[in-house]
C-alpha cells in the first residue's frame, strides 16, 4: 500500500525524477503544451498548478518561489508577467491532459498536456 505518498516514482531515482520533472515543467510553461506519457503529464500538471497558483499572488516572494523551481529565468518572467495575470479569474484547473494514443515503440500511453487559457 502506498498511503501518504505524494507522487509517483516513475521508475527513477529521486534526483533523476526531480530533474526530469523540473525540465518538463519548464518546457511546458515555455511552450504552453507538451506531449509525454500520461503518468508524467499528470505529475507535471500537479507541479504546474502549484507554480501558477503561487505566481498569481504577484509579489516578489512568489516570483522567487517560482524561480527556485523553474530552470530558465525567461520562463519565470513569462509565467509571472503573462500567464499568471491571465489566470487571475480562474480558481484552479489551469492545465488539461488529453490522451493522444499509444507510442509505437513500447505501447506507452501518450497524452498532451495543455495550458488552459480563457
Amino acid at each position: 500500500m502506498r498511503h501518504n505518498k505524494a507522487s509517483k516514482r516513475l521508475s527513477r531515482t529521486d534526483s533523476h525524477r526531480r530533474a526530469m520533472l523540473r525540465n518538463l515543467t519548464t518546457s511546458f510553461l515555455l511552450h504552453g503544451k507538451v506531449e509525454t506519457t500520461t503518468t508524467k503529464a499528470k505529475e507535471v500538471s500537479k507541479i504546474a498548478e502549484r507554480i501558477l497558483t503561487t505566481a498569481r499572488r504577484g509579489d516578489l516572494h512568489a516570483r522567487r518561489l517560482v524561480a527556485s523551481y523553474l530552470l530558465d529565468p525567461q520562463v519565470v518572467q513569462k509565467v509571472c508577467d503573462q500567464i499568471a495575470p491571465a489566470l487571475k479569474d480562474r480558481s484552479g484547473g489551469y492545465t488539461r491532459v488529453l490522451k493522444v494514443g499509444v507510442r509505437k515503440g513500447d505501447a506507452a500511453e501518450i497524452s498532451l498536456l495543455e495550458l488552459v487559457t480563457g
